[in-house]
């Protein structure tokens, strides 16, 4: 039977509500199919605001790889702010699609990516709202598999019983096998009812169904076992890592958002994983090996992306972007295919070591000269030494020296507060830093306005990296540190006025911390958090600290285990870990052993460079670094020059 639109009963709520634009749909490059020519329907959503969501790479790839294919649908969901939710609860409105604005309850498959795991609550709203029951143990037949994703997923156990299915790692491939397996299930006529959809894909070994594992708990509150609890269902769930990415060159065709966005850009991902060996970053851990894409294949993907776009600005997109081994070539052939065009590029994420100037001028080409932002992490040569960020101060200096003297005015340093063995003087050493980056660029470039921003976030410890056991610093630790920071960047009248200081304080963070490296009785607590109110905790204007508190006191009140327990905690190396059944592909062994190395300083080489390390991802999964150099070029050269058409 078709679904209809329910656009008729949200449009008399869009005026009384702020930024009604986001809820239309409609959008250049959004796709809107037959419900009733289709096998397999497919709502694909992430789980915060529509300016946040809808330039997400993942989200887009899925949108468009799904949609190509021959009796399958898919279309795009967010999370609706608390003014809509108010006028959609008053009116019976359920939660919808942008696309078509179909029911979301009327789908097969609710697929949400999670990037953080601040948007966990926001789940919850949309579930509410659609009329999906929250417990995953409640649904129906009648009711879609709710299937998340996402660098969040890697620890989904504090959602355990909401979620249906939880995949791991990279998306194009096992989503399409999803699909065609939910179509042979139908087909089949829909043997063994949701159970029987459900043990079919946890069969794969690629799907994990968190409702199929029993979880037991020592007196203590450690965890005992994670275990199937029924034949064919694995013990250990692996990650997918698609290995040819030039097979797979999406977004083609991007959605272009109506309301403003967060970015407004067409983003071409020009690798996928890194091995800088960061222990603080999980994306680096869970997404190896570094798999390029060709040179040639960028150069393909910008033209049909700007072309089927209009976007102005190409992002080249990667966790290192400067480390490609053909960035240099790829930079010079884009600028030169749009010089004199309104199409700019740039590098989101640049390291200090892998900065050149030949590099930004060719980025810069167009007369488009923003801030350079550089991420030094740690602010002492021991703290760096202690995360594995092997870039010294003498490197940074170099590279500002380079900037300032090539005629940048503004550099932005990125910092963390809290990592593990860290002390008052490590985060002091900011301060002289920063300051050191002012005199410099003032001595190289004879000017006086010259500007740092100095920015800072509250760590959290991850699953899958080397600090998965560290404790997590206590937010007064971490604020009495960020207000002596301020006090020392401002102290010194010649400096102070040219250093910006952001910082975000511990708070968030703590939370953070309990939802990421939480287990299934966290749960509760974002149930509880969730009636009491809680939405958009990735907000600083919608996070309540005191809610979280109150709420997990009490939800976790019959347990031996608390906020503190799951954050401030260190853990030791025979702890079970609730994502231990869960297998990125690392080695647990080699995982304990960087810790230790981290405690000691010691410092770990790229393996792109250098021999292998041995952390497991290439044997375990099957896999292998995949770089150039190709030895191609962007040719033939097409010329985009709006003057000479």
């Amino acid at each position: 039977m078709p679904v209809e639109s329910i656009f008729a009963r949200l449009e008399p709520l869009l005026p009384a509500v702020q930024k009604p634009i986001q809820y239309v749909g409609g959008e250049l490059n959004s796709v809107v199919k037959e419900w009733d020519a289709t096998e397999v329907r497919w709502a694909l959503m992430y789980p915060d605001a529509y300016e946040v969501g809808v330039p997400n790479q993942g989200i887009q790839i899925l949108y468009e790889v799904l949609n190509e294919r021959d009796g399958v649908l898919a279309e795009r969901t967010y999370a609706v702010w608390p003014d809509l939710e108010a006028l959609m609860r008053e009116h019976g409105v359920p939660h919808f699609t942008v696309d078509a604005h179909r029911p979301v309850a009327a789908f097969d498959v609710l697929g949400v990516s999670f990037a953080t795991e601040m948007g966990y609550t926001n789940l919850l709203t949309a579930l509410d709202l659609a009329g999906i029951p929250l417990e995953a143990a409640d649904r129906t037949d009648e009711h879609p598999i709710v299937l998340a994703g996402g660098h969040s997923a890697f620890n989904p156990e504090p959602l355990a019983d909401f979620l249906d299915a939880v995949v791991l790692g990279d998306g194009e491939e096992i989503a399409l096998a999803i699909t065609e397996l939910i179509r042979e299930w139908k087909r089949d006529g829909s043997p063994g009812g949701r159970d029987g959809l459900l043990e079919r894909l946890a069969a794969t070994g690629g799907v994990y169904v968190p409702r199929f594992y029993d979880v037991t708990y020592h007196p203590d509150g450690r965890i005992a076992q994670v275990a199937p609890d029924r034949p064919g269902v694995p013990w250990r769930v692996e990650k997918h890592t698609v290995m040819d990415l030039d097979a797979w060159p999406y977004p083609k065709n991007p959605v272009v958002p109506l309301a403003e966005s967060v970015h407004e850009r067409y983003s071409v991902e020009i690798f996928r994983g890194c091995t800088r060996g960061c222990r603080f970053c999980q994306a680096g851990m869970i997404t190896r090996p570094v798999r390029e894409r060709s040179i040639t294949t960028i150069g393909d993907m910008v033209e049909q992306g700007v072309k089927s776009s209009g976007f102005e600005e190409v992002g080249l997109l990667s966790l290192s972007s400067a480390d490609h081994s053909e960035i240099g070539g790829i930079a010079k052939g884009l600028a030169d295919r749009y010089e004199g065009t309104n199409t700019g590029l740039s590098l989101p994420s640049t390291r200090v070591d892998a900065f050149n100037i030949d590099l930004a001028n060719e980025l810069t080409r167009n007369g488009r000269r923003s801030g350079l932002t550089f991420a030094p992490e740690g602010g002492s040569e021991r703290m760096r030494q202690v995360i594995n960020k092997m870039v010294t101060e003498d490197d940074l200096i170099r590279t500002v020296t380079a900037a300032y003297a090539a005629g940048w005015r503004q550099v932005k340093l990125y910092f963390m507060c809290g990592l593990p063995t860290e002390t008052d003087e490590d985060v002091l050493a900011i301060a002289d830093l920063a300051k050191r980056v002012i005199q410099t660029g003032r001595e190289v470039s004879g000017r006086k306005d010259i500007r740092c921003t100095v920015s800072i976030g509250g760590f959290v410890p991850k699953p899958q990296t080397p600090f998965q056991w560290a404790a997590q610093a206590d937010h007064e630790t971490v604020d009495r540190r960020l207000r002596r920071l301020k006090d020392a960047l401002r102290s010194d009248k010649r400096y102070g006025r040219s250093i910006g200081y952001r910082y975000h304080d511990g708070q968030p963070s703590i939370v953070e911390g309990l939802l990421s490296r939480g287990d299934r009785r966290v749960g509760k607590v974002i149930r509880a958090v969730w009636a009491d109110g809680g939405r958009f905790d990735g907000w600083s204007e919608h996070f309540s600290y005191d809610r979280w508190l109150t709420c997990a006191d009490k939800a976790l009140s019959d347990d031996p285990v608390d906020v503190d327990w799951y954050t401030t905690r260190e853990r030791d190396e025979a702890e079970v870990l609730p994502w231990d059944h869960l297998d990125a592909g690392l080695d647990r062994a080699w995982l304990w052993s960087d810790w230790q190395e981290a405690l000691l300083g010691e410092e770990v080489d790229d393996c792109r460079w250098s021999p292998c390390y041995d952390c497991g991802v290439c044997p375990t999964m099957g896999t292998e670094i995949q770089i150039g150099p190709t030895g191609k070029q962007l040719l033939p050269l097409t010329v985009v020059n709006s003057a000479a058409s």
